[in-house]
């Protein structure tokens, strides 16, 4: 083999069925050669990974860069750069921003906005009732996947009708694309928490009181049913509770297309923590008591959550710490601290690297249609990589992190296992620790890259399009008498 780019020699290569001794040759960004160090090739740039782990980049399919519209809150260019220095090499960015990706000039506005990111991106376009009629438009210029933000959440973007919700499906589900779903019921939340205001309930633990975990189940249960009707892909975003896991279950085992993702916060931190830390931990769905944490891990160790992201979501730190919780954003960052949080966990025995691997990277990649080229270390795979440390002790502060809005509900816990180098495509994005700053720009999107398994849409007779036309043999303008005699005539003919 010819001389490559670069070889990165004497690692422990991770997948999630076993951790081997290796070394990796890439050349032109993708993975050419993994295997005994001696059967490398030569390489222009040799890179020594003694005692490191090399894993599959992780890829967040929750993040909100807030760009175009927040510059405050948060930027491609830093909410990328807290994404490379957290060994996630790929992200999802969510539409709620200004203005919202509902449209093709602000899918445009994104994907320019996006043009300085460290890491590759896709881009969930917003379904909503005035999204629908665009749907297939997005797709084509350059949108991943869709977000229904079937609970309210930051920008006030109105939640779609359950009409629009399950004609979107119908629409979706033959081509293929999945849809990220808030599942919250709204309208319960809304209710709750105006009655709570108005009867004076501001303290730290009103936000979780007004979205009990009923919101979860009847909400995840309406999406399950429309996406088990139409056939159309799905995509449980931030699980917080235990409370409807047995619906993914049961769902599951009958064949619907979902998956399911939960975060650190929601496996790590509960109703304690929010009495200690006030605004700075209200997000939604809410953190939630001590009894729901466990449930979380057992469910992403037996695969009804598959996967970890972040939902990171910065905001200024005056917008975090009002007088009241009603006054406090809802949010916080996460990507650049998932991975050593959860590294941590490992080394303490409550789940093994293996695991992880299939998590962060693996399971995403999957039902984002990019494995093979992402989510693994193996030929032919784009040379997305984390290399790890899992000895390496130390304790998150907010003043490291890379993101806008340096406040974090992390800060000051001691962590064990963490990235030291990032590489995106072949190329260092973070190296010794350090953010490579002239790798700004080097992320791509993953549109083209992107392949969703054949899809299996359901129910397609019964389809908001199908049931628009009138059915063959019936005059457009008949008459309800005229096609009942119409139907007799042609049982008498034997048509029918």
């Amino acid at each position: 083999m010819a001389t490559v780019d670069l070889v990165i020699r004497g690692g422990l290569v991770v997948s999630p069925e076993r951790v081997v001794a290796a070394s990796v040759a890439i050349d032109g960004g993708q993975i050419v050669a993994v295997g005994h160090d001696d059967l490398m090739p030569a390489g222009r740039e040799e890179f020594r990974a003694d005692g490191l782990h090399l894993l599959p980049g992780a890829i967040d399919s929750h993040v909100h860069f807030r760009d175009p519209g927040y510059p405050h809150k948060e930027t491609w260019k830093t909410g990328s750069a807290a994404a490379a220095c957290g060994g996630v090499t790929t992200v999802f960015d969510m539409p709620n921003t200004k203005p919202a990706t509902g449209t093709v000039e602000a899918l445009r506005m994104k994907l320019k906005a996006a043009e300085s990111s460290y890491v590759d991106f896709g881009i969930h376009a917003l379904l909503g009732d005035d999204t629908v009629e665009r749907l297939e438009e997005l797709i084509e210029h350059g949108a991943t996947s869709f977000k229904a933000f079937v609970g309210n959440t930051f920008g006030n973007l109105p939640a779609p009708t359950d009409g629009a919700l399950l004609e979107a499906f119908e629409i979706l589900a033959p081509l293929g694309y999945r849809t990220v779903v808030h599942a919250e019921n709204s309208s319960i939340m809304a209710r709750r928490g105006q009655r709570m205001q108005e009867a004076g309930r501001h303290d730290a633990l009103a936000h979780l009181a007004a979205r009990p975990e009923v919101c979860e189940i009847e909400a995840v249960s309406r999406i399950i049913h429309f996406a088990e009707w139409t056939g159309a892909r799905v995509h449980i975003a931030h699980k917080s509770s235990a409370d409807a896991l047995w619906l993914v279950r049961e769902a599951k085992r009958r064949g619907v297309d979902i998956t399911v993702e939960t975060c650190p916060q929601y496996l790590l931190l509960n109703t304690d923590d929010m009495l200690r830390l006030g605004g700075v931990l209200r997000l939604n769905p809410p953190i939630r008591e001590p009894r729901h944490n466990q449930p979380l891990w057992d469910a992403l160790l037996d695969g009804t959550v598959d996967m970890i992201a972040t939902d990171h979501a910065p905001h200024a730190p005056e917008e975090k710490t009002g007088a009241d919780i009603w006054s406090c954003d809802c949010g916080f960052p996460g990507v650049e601290t998932q991975m050593t949080l959860m590294l941590s966990e490992v080394n303490k025995g409550r789940a093994s690297l293996m695991d992880y691997v299939r998590w962060s990277a693996v399971a995403p990649a999957k039902a984002w249609g990019l494995y093979g080229r992402k989510g693994t270390i193996e030929v032919g795979a784009d040379a997305d990589i984390a290399l790890v440390d899992l000895g390496r002790c130390g304790v998150l502060s907010n003043r490291q992190l890379h993101t806008v809005a340096k406040l974090s509900p992390w800060n000051g816990r001691p962590v064990q296992g963490t990235p030291v180098h990032t590489l995106v495509r072949g190329r260092f994005v973070m190296r010794e620790g350090k953010l490579v700053e002239e790798a700004a720009g080097w992320g791509r999107s993953i549109k083209p890259v992107q392949c969703m398994p054949a899809p299996r849409p359901r129910n397609t007779d019964k389809a908001t399009s199908a049931i628009l036309a009138t059915p063959p043999g019936v005059p457009a303008d008949a008459t309800p008498a005229e096609v009942v005699a119409l139907y007799a005539q042609q049982k008498e003919e034997g048509w029918g």
